[in-house]
């Protein structure tokens, strides 16, 4: 849930992609104005163009030498009213239906429902950004030389990752409570919640208590470090330059084509597992995580019987082969995870009744049209919208819908709040299940 809070804001202030929002609230802190991160080695994706970025649980104090003067590095920040630090406030309200009709609806009063879907956000918040002045840093750098022989900066000039330094952020300037309710009744969405969810449940409400003085987004600068000096260099993040969907999907995925039956079998087992389980799907992704990242320690060894085939095939598989693998995995789970549960539902759903196929044709269809900037309207061919069954249409126009590509029968396309990226993981997700599920 703090995920979607920070991906909107940034979505609403920042077209040119230079925020990086914090995923989860229990990390906050660690992105504070002079925490020092790392770039992980994950792969930028169409889907989510911001880098991945690790906490260290270091500041710049930390690994500096004292100074003449005394000084923290913290007396650099402004104090909330400089020209360094700016509040604002961000509402949003909205109630989306899925029906028969598929109707939308920003005014939550207005919502019936009708045997379909729905799902309700609603919050306000107060924002304040910080920034750490370049002209006070400048000073600092002359002032206070790095620590060389801290063991951090000694464990960083071992590898080859890059060092960045908190540089900008937004905060919550007060408590906020985030609310969202999704709701099934009557229909589709109610039978598929209760065979697919661990729960049970065709209700699910939820809240989140943003601290004040939580963080939200921020931006960082790259920090050189040569023989005791440092500084920072101002290079914004820039979006990698965008290549299409499909040649990015093959790229990553298309290790899996390679697989003999049995283990795509085997794969597409783990996956369904883990869009059933988020513990499963966290453990998943840390395993795969210590694959890319080389890290000391790290075993493919799980208690889980749902991971331990695809564990095996790594483990015994050659190191580059190894590499390719966790790669393409790593690239489906990040996928995934920018997908709403309920949407994770109707692909195991999808999957069941073999239209993984189509509707990747589909959602192919809707990437051929600009959903960055433009909210124009536009047409499918409804022969894409024709399947066997009206609940196989019903369940692909909501999977869409939940994607913010409003769709009607008739092929018309409506796209709503910057529909790109998810549209681009749905794209991702469909073919990955497809290609392992294809024919044996």
């Amino acid at each position: 849930m703090f995920k979607k809070v920070t991906k909107y804001i940034v979505s609403q202030m920042d077209p040119k992609e230079e925020w990086v929002p914090v995923e989860s609230i229990a990390d906050h802190e660690h992105f504070r104005p002079f925490c020092l991160l790392t770039q992980k080695r994950k792969q930028n994706t169409i889907f989510h163009p911001r880098p991945y970025y690790h906490h260290t649980g270091f500041r710049l104090d930390s690994v500096l030498l004292p100074g003449e003067d005394g000084e923290s590095t913290e007396s650099l920040l402004p104090s909330g009213d400089g020209p360094d630090s700016s509040q604002f406030t961000l509402t949003k309200v909205t109630a989306d239906q899925v029906d028969g009709s598929l109707s939308l609806s920003v005014d939550p009063a207005s919502v019936e429902l009708k045997g379909g879907g729905s799902l309700y956000q609603a919050f306000s918040i107060k924002l304040q950004k910080k920034a750490i002045p370049m002209d006070s840093l400048e000073k600092a750098r002359k002032n206070r030389k790095i620590d060389i022989d801290h063991s951090f900066i000694q464990q960083l000039l071992r590898t080859t990752l890059n060092l960045y330094m908190v540089s900008e952020t937004l905060e919550a300037s007060e408590e906020t409570v985030y609310k969202e309710s999704s709701k099934a009744q009557g229909g589709f969405l109610a039978t598929i919640y209760t065979k697919f969810s661990a729960q049970g449940t065709t209700e699910n409400r939820q809240s989140i208590v943003i601290p004040k003085g939580c963080t939200l987004a921020f931006r960082t600068i790259y920090m050189d470090i040569f023989s005791g000096e440092w500084e920072p260099c101002l290079s914004d993040l820039l979006t990698p330059k965008l290549v299409t969907v499909d040649r990015e999907v093959k790229q990553y995925c298309g290790i899996f084509s390679e697989l003999p039956s049995g283990l795509q079998v085997k794969f597409l087992n783990t996956i369904t597992a883990v869009m059933r389980d988020r513990n499963l799907f966290q453990e998943l992704s840390q395993k795969m995580e210590g694959v890319l990242e080389k890290t000391d320690g790290y075993e493919l060894k799980t208690k889980s019987p749902d991971l331990k085939d695809l564990l095996s095939t790594l483990k015994n598989s050659p190191g580059d082969r190894c590499l390719l693998l966790a790669k393409g995995i790593t690239y489906t789970l990040d996928a995934l995870a920018e997908l709403l549960d309920d949407q994770l539902l109707l692909l195991l759903e999808s999957l069941e009744r073999k239209i993984v196929s189509q509707q990747l044709q589909l959602v192919g269809k809707l990437l051929e049209h600009e959903l960055e900037d433009k909210n124009e309207s536009f047409r499918v061919d409804t022969s894409l919208l024709s399947f066997p069954q009206q609940e196989d249409q019903t369940l692909t126009m909501a999977l869409v819908e939940m994607s913010r590509v409003k769709l009607q029968e008739d092929g018309s396309a409506e796209p709503m709040e910057r529909p790109f990226e998810v549209v681009a993981a749905l794209y991702v997700a469909l073919y990955a299940l497809s290609l392992l599920s294809g024919p044996k």
